[in-house]
């Protein structure tokens, strides 16, 4: 069934989800953008405002010289137009339409804002791609070549572009004053924009003593404090909306609104900081790349107090310390983290250049502020964002009480990370199948594992691809089928109702979890099960042996007699595989040296080999947002009849 946002059914579907309260603060919020689309006021003037939060001297001299080198050759390609947007090319930079998308080659339609139907592809365009560019985080890269340079070409173009953007889009007009998140990360990037162009001349020029400036900044923070994300749809939004009402108030604080704009936005983010994060530090949206956002963002606005002399609760750093202290626990040897639920490679600050490591830098701005523990992996890339962001946020925790060990499963998050010799790394999933009643970032992937050896996906979890624009994608990429997880009678586990909407959760309980392999054998466990499927239970057993290099899943299905299965491995895109009969050969290299494994699979299936299929969508893998490429998945098929269970086993060899 294709599921179309914006119709008549999902809007009822989408308000079956809502409780009483979210429901009335909707209609306020109708009749607020009734009323705005005629009035919309030039805002306070303001006289002899001054920018006063500045980096700390010695701040830019803590950058190290290969961080540099990659900041200053990112920033020489934006100035020659080019830049590289979720797979898309561009080359027009230099001088950009603000409303256009060069992925379908369309532009947006002007007007009021919220009468613009963004979510309509063949109206606008795919709004991610038009959105992106006015996050102005490529201008926050620029910014920071022209702090570390000197050089005024890097100032002189972002100017140019502020200017540019700042005619292009007035107050509440076109398709940048729709969404709240656009909107506070926008005012983060501003921030840091005069921050890092504070040497300049022309830097309060830009900003402080610019009318039209200050009319936007006004107009950013009066939309935020009016249309925050509320109810089901408080997730990581809401963080971005805080973070970067909070940052604009503290440096910007310019406007009779200010302060109660920076209370009401520290509140909000203290509360949502911790609404969204289980007490194990782990995002409870369940999808690793908001987890990095929201922690981003919430080390962002750390910043910006310390920069304002403003205290925040304890909490807030608390929160930020356990996100840190969790990243740290799950990544693998390589210090990549899980890849579960959506990714769309959204980012809090960016200041710097192209292969810098995102997780890395998280782990060394988490050291320099709280301090690694001794179970820490060791960081050893370097970045341009942590000796600024340090720079500002007092270092140090106290009292508080952190793992004294490595953790290996996070209760709250039903999630579970065992480890065996030469980097084997296997991602239990267990936990709830979404944070919040949409649970709009979640994908339909209880019981799943994903495997890696020395960093490599082995079994993979294929990733997100795409939101809007594609709906075959979207529902493949989050469907069960899509997952390294047992399908029952052709659907998913949990029911969709669009794109962002799950109308009906699976619910996991988590059964043992010895991930150390305490027992006798020197065995790690696992196992799990869930009610996603009426009348009948999915129940997983995983077992980790180091002496033998072995992986065993074990599936069952218990209650109904007679069931039609599909039991899918989604392969990464590195392995080779040779499938006869229901046996498969892993091939694969890694830093020059060849690599296998085996893969015996349960007898009682018919097994096939998909790769880069289209009709429908099977074998892919997107290592990016609108990114994907052919990879091979390995699917069974056949009968479940309660009696015996099927075991898969994969056997790592050398």
């Amino acid at each position: 069934m294709t599921v179309i946002s914006g119709s008549p059914g999902w809007y009822l579907r989408r308000l079956s989800r809502m409780g009483p309260r979210e429901v009335g603060g909707r209609v306020g919020d109708a009749v607020r953008r009734r009323r705005w689309r005629s009035a919309r006021p030039h805002g306070p003037r303001v006289t002899g405002a001054r920018f006063t939060a500045v980096l700390p001297a010695g701040a830019l001299a803590a950058v190290t010289p290969d961080a540099a080198k990659r900041l200053i050759a990112e920033a020489d390609r934006l100035m020659d137009g080019h830049a590289e947007y979720f797979g898309v090319v561009r080359d027009d930079l230099a001088d950009p339409d603000w409303w256009y998308d060069p992925k379908t080659g369309r532009r947006a339609p002007s007007g009021y804002a919220f009468d613009v139907p963004y979510r309509n592809e063949d109206a606008v365009g795919d709004i991610k791609q038009i959105w992106e560019l006015s996050r102005h985080q490529y201008l926050t890269v620029l910014a920071a070549a022209y702090a570390v340079t000197g050089d005024e070409r890097y100032a002189e173009r972002v100017a140019a572009h502020l200017r540019s953007w700042w005619a292009a889009n007035p107050p509440l007009r076109g398709v940048h004053w729709i969404s709240g998140i656009e909107l506070g990360i926008r005012l983060l990037s501003w921030v840091w924009i005069r921050r890092l162009l504070d040497g300049w001349p022309g830097a309060a020029g830009l900003f402080e003593a610019n009318p039209v400036a200050l009319h936007q900044i006004w107009h950013h923070q009066r939309w935020l404090a009016a249309f925050p994300s509320r109810g089901s749809s408080a997730n990581n939004h809401v963080i971005a909306e805080a973070a970067g009402q909070f940052a604009a108030a503290c440096a910007f604080g310019w406007f009779p609104a200010s302060a109660r704009w920076r209370a009401g936005a520290l509140r909000s983010l203290e509360r949502h900081l911790r609404g969204n994060t289980f007490g194990s530090g782990l995002n409870r949206e369940l999808a690793t790349e908001y987890h990095g956002l929201v922690l981003e963002l919430g080390l962002a606005a750390l910043a910006e107090a310390g920069a304002a002399g403003r205290p925040v609760p304890a909490t807030v750093r608390l929160v930020l310390l356990r996100m840190t202290d969790a990243l740290a626990a799950v990544v693998d040897n390589r210090l990549r983290p899980p890849r579960q639920g959506d990714a769309d490679d959204g980012h809090g600050l960016v200041v710097d250049g192209a292969g810098t490591d995102r997780w890395a830098s998280l782990l060394a701005t988490g050291d320099a502020v709280f301090g690694r523990l001794a179970w820490w992996p060791t960081v050893t890339a370097t970045d341009v964002r942590t000796p600024l962001l340090a720079a500002l946020i007092a270092p140090g925790v106290r009292d508080v009480a952190r793992p004294a060990s490595r953790p290996a499963h996070f209760a709250d998050a039903g999630m579970t990370v065992l480890r065996g010799p030469a980097g084997i790394w296997c991602r239990c999933d267990g936990g709830p199948h979404g944070f919040l009643s949409i649970a709009a970032h979640a994908h339909a992937d209880a019981l799943s594992v994903e495997v890696r050896h020395d960093g490599v996906d082995v079994l993979a979890d294929p990733g997100t691809f795409c939101y809007h624009g594609q709906p075959e994608w979207r529902r493949y990429f989050r469907s069960t089928l899509g997952h390294n997880t047992l399908e029952l009678d052709g659907g998913d586990q949990s029911g969709s109702g669009g794109p962002f909407l799950w109308t009906r959760h699976a619910r996991s309980r988590v059964l043992v979890a010895d991930p150390s392999g305490a027992s006798e054998e020197g065995v790690a466990r696992w196992c799990a099960e869930h009610d996603g499927y009426q009348g009948s239970v999915h129940r997983r057993r995983v077992e980790l042996s180091s002496a033998r290099r072995e992986l065993r899943v074990v599936d069952e299905v218990r209650g109904r007699r007679r069931a039609a299965v599909r039991l899918a491995f989604h392969l990464g895109p590195a392995i080779a595989a040779e499938l006869v009969d229901d046996r498969a050969v892993l091939t694969w290299t890694r830093d020059g040296e060849d690599r296998s494994a085996v893969l015996d699979l349960p007898g009682q299936l018919r097994w096939r080999a998909h790769r880069g299929e289209t009709a429908p969508p099977l074998g892919w893998y997107s290592a990016g947002f609108g990114r994907k490429e052919p990879a091979t998945t390995l699917v069974g098929t056949g009968f479940a009849d309660g009696a015996e269970g099927f075991t898969t086993v994969l056997r790592f060899r050398g």
